[in-house]
């Protein structure tokens, strides 16, 4: 994970039916440390590093996520979520999942031309409506 400079990749999730078993997986074959992260009336995983750093989620298939593909899933920081999809569209891409919000921290799962899905998040780590780089 890294501190939300635009364009770089911002966090990975992966949504699974049975996320005790997962998070125990990677806990056990790369070292990963779960931290509990409640959701209400259950828990999601963040999963750290030996030294304590965030570096994945691990998530139940519940509610919003259910649809979710049980792969990883890269979220891009971008600056302007609205515009950002704008372009997704524009250039071949899909809106798989509407935008969740527009501030920072909202997101939307897409696909690119090529049929790979992601994530573009509102840069979590700044509050303002700063345009997307230009191409």
């Amino acid at each position: 994970m890294t501190d939300g400079t635009l364009g770089t990749i911002v966090g990975f999730d992966l949504t699974v039916r049975d996320a005790p078993a997962v998070r125990d997986f990677y806990a056990d074959v790369v070292g990963w440390k779960p931290e509990p992260l409640s959701m209400g009336d259950y828990d999601d995983y963040m999963m750290l590093t030996p030294d304590g750093t965030p570096v994945a989620g691990v998530c139940h298939a519940k509610t919003e996520n259910a649809d979710l593909p049980p792969q990883w899933i890269t979220y891009i920081a971008v600056g302007d979520l609205s515009a950002s999809m704008d372009r997704v569209t524009a250039r071949g891409g899909e809106i798989l999942r509407a935008p969740n919000g527009f501030g920072p921290g909202g997101f939307a799962l897409v696909k690119d031309p090529a049929g790979a899905v992601l994530a573009l998040m509102q840069n979590p780590y700044d509050g303002s409506d700063a345009d997307d780089a230009e191409e």
